[in-house]
């Protein structure tokens, strides 16, 4: 006898949502299989919270910021990154999440999923040609930068834990890396 996995889809993943199967619970869609998702702890929702004021005064309309909402990749996958810096596409966004292309950049607050996050998660976004994603590392306090996607996921990483960064697709931003995590940092 042989086993087998289902694997979702991602139109029957909308399907099972509209459906309410899954109301009340936080889930994630990755490579077809179903993520149930910790809930977030104060600092974990404080600090992205933040993040997000922050961004959305040094980008200026220059991208739209998106907190814990889905994206929609193309490995039947459709995580839910704490902050999304998209494109400002507007009502495309009624017809579906955005999608890799539409991603400038990824920021995930990790805590509890930190492997889930350093690992599968990034080379989930690699592999769909994210150009850029960051892990605020709740544990360590520390940023984590992924850039240069490949098929095997990012072939550079970068730690922070002070000092500044800019993303590469608004290389003109810079932000002091202790925003991020440090409650000593104005907005």
């Amino acid at each position: 006898m042989t086993i087998a996995t289902y694997k979702w889809t991602i139109d029957r993943y909308h399907q099972a949502i509209d459906s309410g199967i899954f109301d009340g619970q936080n889930l994630e869609l990755l490579r077809g299989d179903l993520i149930l998702m910790p809930p977030e702890g104060e600092p974990h929702v404080y600090f992205s919270d933040r993040a997000a004021q922050i961004l959305r005064s040094l980008l200026l309309g220059q991208a739209q910021v998106r907190e814990g909402r889905p994206v929609t990749l193309p490995n039947g996958s459709e995580p839910q990154p704490d902050l999304a810096i998209v494109q400002p596409l507007d009502t495309v966004y009624l017809e579906h999440h955005p999608y890799s292309e539409n991603i400038l950049w990824l920021i995930e607050y990790s805590y509890s999923t930190l492997k889930y996050d350093l690992g599968d998660k990034q080379i989930v976004y690699a592999q769909s040609e994210i150009l850029e994603y960051w892990v605020v590392n709740l544990q360590d306090l520390q940023l984590t930068v992924f850039q240069d996607p490949s098929p095997l996921g990012y072939r550079t990483v970068t730690n922070f834990q002070d000092g500044t960064v800019s993303p590469s697709a608004f290389p003109n931003i810079s932000i002091e890396v202790r925003r991020f995590f440090d409650v000593n940092r104005s907005s």
